[in-house]
């Protein structure tokens, strides 16, 4: 019996930094009245204020939700209003050494956009994202940019020998997330079992970048059970089926 269920945000619950339609929202609302729910995320707190938040009922079954930012890196809970447990925060010295290296991966592999919208570097405090064609992309171009993983995987394994101290995972559309060693997404899985008292072995992990070098593929590292998805719409039928096993209506 599982008694967390964790979801990645970008390509699992919504499309690339989309908000959930309607009916995701109702299922999400629903699963949180039947079991814990854990959202991990390598986007910012403002991120999933206005991408995830937004679009949720708020009342008391926000209780069962926890939200991990920046890959596991920050961790929320709800008691009447949202407060943050931690944040592992990197370095000013940290920073400029991933921005100067993601610069450098980017040009190497001749990558660079001659078009972009908003920020392509993002200093998100506790984790640098990179964002090929910029953090305001529109979801068709970020899509078609790069669908086959082939340019991200180029840029990573350039930032595997520049900044080997570093974790650097492929996440999102067109996104590379780096932050301190071993803080990733099964950092994160292990803070729930931390912080929230439930084994691993009582969690399951929903994604949609769990293959190797994807951003979700440190938590089914851990030993949490992981079902890889392909969008919102199959994460639904694995809403329903999970609400049909636990008892839900």
């Amino acid at each position: 019996m599982k008694r967390l269920i964790v979801f990645d945000l970008d390509g699992t619950l919504a499309p690339s930094k989309s908000a959930p339609d309607a009916e995701m929202s109702a299922l999400l609302h629903d699963l949180l009245g039947i079991v814990r729910v854990a959202v991990i995320s390598g986007g910012d707190w403002a991120q999933f204020e206005a991408q995830l938040l937004s679009q949720l009922t708020r009342d008391e079954r926000l209780a069962n939700l926890s939200l991990l930012p920046t890959c596991g890196t920050q961790f929320f809970q709800y008691e009447g209003g949202w407060t943050r447990l931690y944040a592992e925060d990197l370095t000013a010295d940290e920073k400029a050494k991933i921005v100067s290296s993601l610069g450098k991966a980017l040009r190497s592999n001749g990558l660079e956009s001659e078009k972009v919208w908003g920020e392509v570097i993002e200093d998100r405090g506790s984790q640098v994202t990179l964002s090929a064609l910029g953090q305001q992309a529109p979801l068709e171009q970020k899509v078609l940019w790069d669908p086959d993983y082939a340019k991200r995987k180029k840029i990573k394994a350039t930032l595997d020998a520049l900044i080997p101290e570093f974790s650097v995972r492929i996440g999102g559309s067109t996104s590379i997330d780096v932050t301190k060693p071993g803080i990733d997404k099964g950092y994160g899985v292990r803070k729930l079992r931390d912080i929230l008292g439930i084994p691993l072995s009582e969690m399951m992990f929903i994604g949609d970048a769990l293959f190797v070098g994807g951003n979700d593929y440190p938590a089914k590292q851990a030993g949490v059970v992981s079902v890889p998805v392909r969008g919102p719409e199959e994460t639904k039928v694995v809403i329903q089926t999970i609400a049909a096993c636990l008892g839900g209506d």
